[in-house]
């Protein structure tokens, strides 16, 4: 299993809409390296939900559950996406500047590619984020 963190703007796409439609089609990603990471998901990948912009936070998890496919909103076949649906929502949204501060978390694509889309994490890193997620401090 591969883990990923997924950056929506709340206002064009909110984890709150996402938890009431059940599934999305992850669609939109004009980056080729953000593109290539959705090519990488797997059906059983999870997701880490991140509202960027504004929040700068992540709200929960979501499991991948088709792999890439053509994205229907493009002109251009050279752009895909993927379904993913909500799994869960962490107790505690963790704050970019939370993460920042987690020395685990200190070589993470979100602080180091923070412009990135779509990224890779690390098993550890996923699994310090939704720690601190859980974790009421």
């Amino acid at each position: 299993m591969n883990y990923w963190l997924a950056k929506s703007e709340p206002d064009a796409y909110s984890w709150e809409r996402f938890l009431k439609e059940g599934k999305t089609m992850w669609e939109g990603v004009r980056n080729y390296q953000a593109r290539n990471n959705l090519k990488e998901m797997k059906k059983g990948d999870l997701v880490l939900f991140y509202h960027s912009v504004s929040e700068k936070r992540v709200m929960g998890l979501a499991k991948v559950v088709k792999e890439h496919y053509p994205d229907p909103t493009a002109d251009d076949d050279r752009w895909v996406v993927v379904d993913m649906v909500p799994v869960e929502e962490l107790k505690n949204p963790v704050t970019l500047a939370r993460i920042k501060q987690d020395e685990r978390l200190e070589n993470v694509a979100l602080v180091k590619q923070s412009r990135l889309s779509v990224m890779p994490l690390k098993p550890q890193e996923f699994d310090a984020i939704v720690e601190l997620g859980e974790s009421n401090g």
